[in-house]
């Protein structure tokens, strides 16, 4: 006897819903999950091209077409609806495990149960929710997932940017220990800016083109890196800049430690991480010349840059990790996922070999 595949469902077919997908279907027979249905306001016929073609990250490998309500890709029937609010859609009647929630557009405990009241099983969402009284729990994979007991129905898989910092924190800080912490992130673009000058944002630095410009934009990356490591709670200060790139972002880190230490040491704390042990897969290491389009495509949460680590007397560090902000996060979503369905307390149907 065998488990069938998970069946989830998307809300929102935005960058990260159809990484998910893309990624998904990238990691092939291997998969234990099965995306059934998608929804999102775009009619088919968009939904199709998006999802064949890509400017960041290709054509996608497989066969895409429409038929009838559904979007097949590689053989397999997407379900496609088009509803705007959560309680458009009978979730029950789906037959779903789980439901993939990628709009970006719901932070709050009272949006967030609006899905479990029209039928969603339990949900992940892609992005941080604006507490921690608004979700069950807050994964960053390869940090605390564990923590889940399979009670849990709400559950948000953090932030890119969380995802790459928090693993590398908390290696650093139980290898040498952290005294402050100081980070900047530097992002590429987001939907959030306008191509050229435009209302598109109450931010007005986000109101100005995003390709014209370097763009400080506001952040809750300390934020929710306390949450996740609250020993560094009050010690962690961030900030964000948005660079005209479509894609791959970096985390410039300054820490100082609690001891004395070096280079040398902290990059082989992170390379041996990045080698062996639970983080080997989620971050990785490098001393090559590298610019950022050389981590387009990348699934790993951070790429740690050691030509860049500098020590400024005995305890002043500064770090510099590379992350794809697109299929990294999408691949992390992936991965709590099937730990999430695993441990939870509804297990799917088995089915004979």
């Amino acid at each position: 006897m065998s488990h069938r595949p998970y069946r989830v469902a998307l809300n929102g077919y935005g960058r990260i819903g159809r990484c998910v997908l893309r990624a998904l279907h990238e990691r092939g027979s291997d998969a234990g999950l099965e995306i059934v249905a998608l929804n999102d306001l775009a009619d088919q016929a968009s939904l199709e091209y998006l999802t064949r073609f890509d400017s960041t990250h290709g054509r996608f490998p497989g066969e895409v077409r429409v038929e009838g309500d559904c979007l097949h890709i590689n053989g397999d029937c997407v379900k496609v609806l088009r509803e705007e609010a959560p309680e458009g859609i009978d979730w029950a009647a789906l037959d779903i495990d789980l439901l993939l929630e990628c709009s970006g557009q719901y932070t709050t405990r009272a949006d967030a149960e609006r899905f479990l009241q029209a039928g969603a099983p339990r949900v992940l969402f892609s992005q941080p929710m604006a507490g921690e009284a608004d979700i069950d729990a807050t994964i960053v994979y390869g940090v605390n997932q564990q923590r889940l007991s399979g009670a849990e129905r709400l559950v948000s898989n953090a932030s890119c940017t969380t995802n790459c910092g928090v693993p590398l924190l908390k290696l650093l800080n139980d290898a040498v220990g952290l005294e402050y912490v100081s980070i900047t992130t530097i992002h590429s673009a987001m939907n959030d800016q306008p191509v050229i000058d435009a209302y598109h944002h109450e931010d007005l630095r986000r109101t100005r083109s995003a390709f014209q410009s370097v763009i400080p934009v506001s952040t809750g990356l300390a934020k929710g890196i306390e949450r996740l490591l609250p020993e560094l709670a009050g010690r962690i200060q961030a900030k964000a800049i948005r660079v005209p790139t479509v894609n791959v972002s970096c985390l410039d880190i300054t820490l100082q430690t609690a001891r004395d230490t070096s280079a040398a040491e902290i990059n082989r704390v992170l390379r041996q991480a990045a080698e062996e042990g639970p983080l080997k897969g989620l971050i990785a290491y490098t001393e090559l010349p590298h610019a950022s389009c050389d981590f387009n495509h990348d699934p790993h949460s951070a790429v740690v840059d050691g030509s860049q680590t500098r020590v400024s007397g005995p305890r002043l560090v500064n770090l510099l990790a590379w992350f794809d902000n697109e299929w990294g996060f999408a691949n992390r979503m992936l991965d709590v996922a099937e730990h999430f369905l695993a441990v939870s307390t509804v297990q799917p149907a088995p089915v004979k070999d």
